[in-house]
């Protein structure tokens, strides 16, 4: 497969120059660029994971008009949310997507490895590409009877964990990694990290497919004794009045990071890759940055960062995929047929 020449070392700034010079290369055959309703103007879709869909609400239409104001242009942007191995399975198989902001750089690996993005993805934007962070937070239920306070207490006799299907869920993927990590990175061995994720998945009655239906089964069907998901879910049901107990941040914990990508085959088929490249790097501006904040997530642009965090609960020790040897060896180790969670879902069943 041969690719068009990707911008190199894109920022925001360059991307919305980029996009109103090269105007011209957007819209001139009647593919180019998706006409979304005459004056060359662009069709994009987006395809992310199921938890960010308040968050995005809010950011497309402020990236539409800055699109607007900086180049004459109206876009379009459609969406499309579920779990993150969904979502990039469906990618594969056909899904057009112009740029994807999946859970994990896990999944854009394997859209890379199926030839839809060229090598070199994370270079392209500042801070690798990870537009948001966020942390595995343990939810109880109110006045938490069962005394869940860390990850120690998630084995226990009695409890009931809900999590969501790794198969499917890139949350779920980071729900393991924090478990395994929670006794690696505590001086702990493989084989020890492995006995004590087993038997936290001896203690789920089921995998809802994502994180946002593992929130509805624990919060709103009222099953289970704790919920495993995302920081910024806790915060969501919080905010929404579905979750009025406390929850846990373990200050151990697994640096969850959200990446952004484009989807190289699709905006070189399509004509739409200054916008794809536009939109990618505005999700790293201070103002979508702060949007993140405020559904969540915890921003990686420092500027933010410094102004919002006192509102998430502190962590005394991050560890990160890095510590498992990257995101290739992870998809080959833990989620590879026959990898760890292979195994630990046949002992467990």
């Amino acid at each position: 497969m041969v690719f068009q020449t990707r911008s190199a070392g894109l920022t925001a700034g360059a991307a919305a120059t980029a996009s109103a010079l090269l105007l011209s290369a957007c819209g001139g055959s009647p593919d180019s660029g998706r006409d979304a309703g005459g004056k060359g103007g662009q069709d994009l879709l987006l395809v992310s994971y199921a938890v960010t869909k308040g968050a995005y609400e809010r950011i497309l239409p402020a990236f539409k008009a800055d699109w607007k104001a900086k180049t004459g242009q109206d876009i379009s942007i459609r969406t499309s949310y579920g779990g993150s191995g969904t979502q990039t399975r469906a990618v594969i198989d056909g899904l057009e997507a112009d740029v994807v902001t999946l859970a994990l750089g896990a999944d854009v690996l394997k859209l890379q490895q199926a030839g839809l993005i060229q090598p070199g993805w994370e270079k392209e934007l500042p801070r690798g590409s990870i537009i948001t962070h966020s942390a595995v937070a343990l939810i109880p239920r109110s006045g938490n009877p069962k005394g869940i306070n860390t990850w120690s207490d998630l084995n226990k006799a009695g409890v009931t964990v809900v999590t969501a299907n790794p198969k499917t869920s890139g949350g779920a993927r980071w729900n393991v990694l924090g478990l395994w990590g929670s006794i690696s990175q505590n001086g702990g061995t493989a084989q020890q990290a492995e006995t004590y994720v087993a038997s936290v998945y001896k203690n789920v009655d089921n995998l809802p497919k994502d994180a946002r239906e593992a929130s509805d089964v624990f919060l709103k069907r009222g099953q289970g004794d704790v919920l495993l998901n995302y920081e910024n879910e806790a915060i969501l049901a919080t905010k929404t009045g579905d979750l009025k107990a406390p929850f846990i941040v373990p200050e151990l914990n697994i640096r969850i990071e959200g990446p952004v990508a484009v989807v190289d085959r699709t905006v070189d088929q399509r004509g739409t890759r200054q916008a794809a490249e536009a939109l990618a790097a505005y999700l790293l501006t201070p103002q979508a940055q702060q949007i993140f904040a405020e559904e969540g997530f915890r921003p990686t642009d420092p500027g933010v960062w410094s102004n919002v965090q006192s509102r998430f609960s502190p962590v005394r020790r991050w560890f990160s995929v890095a510590d498992f040897g990257g995101w290739a060896k992870v998809n080959q180790d833990f989620f590879g047929d026959g990898g760890i969670w292979d195994r630990l879902f046949a002992t467990t069943r």
